[in-house]
């Protein structure tokens, strides 16, 4: 075994390791998750929410067994697997030992430690950008048209993901064709690359056609619920925390790829960045959406440093190269986090608030960051809701609807009693199940101040309880109620049908 491969080897099990150390027992799984996992019950060409690929790996994490250390496992894969794509372009770029070793720390101790302990799609969407951009370094080093092929596989698999992987085109191909790099589009296969990737994402295109395109009833939500209160100069700040520790390294790509020779060919990744970033900004895209932009230009600055430091006294940068990545991890374990408990971080939550942490969706600001906030609560909701499920004696006849997608996921994941919970949010508006005669109804709601869930359905029911609600003050679902009727007055699934239906007509 060779010097580079047994450090590489460290590199990676350090990498799985920290991916479960540095998550407390006190945190469920995160709100999105849930609803990814029961996707593998419901496996289809796309959802609502995402497109298909989640879902396969979901029931992958099934059929292993469905446990914690399944679904926290396949986004630390992709992890390390970005930190190996990186790792291979610097070879490429021919970087040498210290450059390796530099590009691997930037890349361990970044934000995607975080990013890669949830079973979300951005984990692979940045592993897709990394290695989409590794191809057409590979093809314009090599001129092989395997790399054509191999980048257009990657491309569909990154859409077939998460649509996000538009922008990187959308930033690359304007800056392309504009460089001498341009005579690619000279090259039949080019074509060809472009018909097998529109075949590979044609199966999930004619699922949108044929429900209508959700994808634009998303985005639209989105932009009116969400990307509204997004900051745009706050966009630009989350910028540099991501690679906080990297930073050094991504200036100095860009001064590498305009002035050192040997990265002439790659020149127009510079304008790249730019560009992608300013059309981020131009439709006030999340922060985080960007992340798969770095780890390409974390690559091209270390092979640079590593290449000027290798003599005289410009050597005593490696080592400070090196600390400066470690050094500053320590604040970001500090605070990036969910490894110290809501009471320790409510305790002295100065440095959250600085940072914005504290400030939701919403545009306010609340105890914990938002996706902490998001990891508590569902244990205790699944099972108060297994509790008040157990009590009815023809369980099979009571119908659990929650009004948000994470309430209806937790519920499926945690129960002990085969529950099948469904939402008119997000995809479980496709998964009632209308062959069962409802008779009694569990109705999970989020909190409101002035309730009306009593006035308004009880009047339907024979009668009607409050069931128990989420007690933990720490839950973003903090006072979350179920409510109990039973014993229906009228047809629930004919009203089921009904407000399914409307739902669906959104777009119409």
């Amino acid at each position: 075994m060779t010097k580079k491969t047994f450090i590489l080897i460290g590199f990676i099990i350090l990498k799985f390791a920290l991916q479960y150390i540095l998550l407390s027992p006190e945190y469920d799984l995160q709100r999105d998750e849930y609803l990814h996992l029961d996707q593998a019950h419901h496996l289809a060409w796309g959802y609502l929410s995402v497109p298909p690929v989640t879902s396969w790996f979901s029931y992958i994490i099934y059929l292993l067994g469905n446990s914690v250390f399944w679904v926290k496992f396949f986004p630390a894969l992709f992890g390390v697997l970005t930190l190996l794509v990186v790792w291979k372009t610097i070879e490429v770029l021919k970087g040498n030992l210290f450059a390796l070793i530099l590009g691997a720390t930037c890349i361990l101790l970044s934000s995607l430690l975080r990013l890669n302990m949830l079973f979300q799609p951005n984990s692979l969407d940045i592993l897709c950008w990394t290695a989409f951009y590794f191809a057409v370094i590979q093809y314009i080093n090599t001129e092989k048209v395997k790399w054509l092929y191999t980048g257009a596989i990657i491309f569909a698999f990154g859409f077939l993901n998460k649509y996000n992987i538009l922008f990187l085109l959308i930033g690359l191909l304007p800056v392309l064709l504009l460089s001498k790099q341009r005579k690619i589009v000279g090259d039949k296969n080019l074509y060809f690359a472009l018909i097998l990737g529109l075949i590979l994402i044609f199966p999930n295109l004619l699922w949108q056609y044929n429900n209508h395109f959700p994808i634009v009833h998303h985005m639209k939500e989105l932009a009116e619920t969400q990307l509204v209160n997004v900051d745009r100069a706050g966009f630009l700040k989350e910028q540099l925390l991501f690679f906080i520790g990297g930073f050094i390294v991504i200036l100095s790509s860009f001064y590498a790829l305009l002035f050192y020779k040997p990265f002439t060919n790659y020149r127009f990744f510079f304008a790249s960045i730019i560009f992608t970033l300013l059309v981020f900004i131009y439709f006030k895209a999340k922060a985080y959406y960007a992340i798969g932009l770095y780890p390409i230009y974390i690559a091209f600055g270390a092979v640079f440093l590593g290449e000027i430091s290798k003599t005289g006294w410009k050597r005593f940068l490696q080592p400070v190269l090196i600390l400066i990545p470690l050094l500053l991890f320590i604040p970001i374990y500090k605070v990036a986090f969910p490894n110290k408990t809501p009471e320790e971080i409510t305790a002295k939550p100065e440095r959250y608030k600085k940072l914005g942490m504290l400030r939701w969706e919403d545009g306010k600001d609340h105890e914990l960051p938002q996706d902490f906030a998001d990891m508590l609560g569902w244990k205790e909701l699944a099972r108060k809701t297994d509790s008040v499920y157990a009590l009815f004696p023809k369980s099979e006849n009571t119908l659990v609807l929650c009004d948000n997608y994470g309430q209806a996921g937790a519920i499926n994941y945690y129960t002990k009693k085969g529950i099948k919970a469904v939402s008119f949010n997000a995809d479980y508006v496709n998964w009632f199940n209308l062959n069962i005669d409802y008779t009694n109804l569990i109705r999970v709601k989020e909190f409101e101040e002035n309730s009306t869930e009593f006035a308004e359905t009880s009047p339907f029911f024979q009668k009607a309880a409050i069931g128990g609600e989420i007690t933990n003050k720490f839950a973003r679902e903090y006072k979350t109620t179920i409510f109990v009727f039973t014993k229906a007055k009228i047809n629930i699934n004919k009203r089921l049908a009904q407000e399914i239906k409307e739902e669906k007509n959104y777009d119409k």
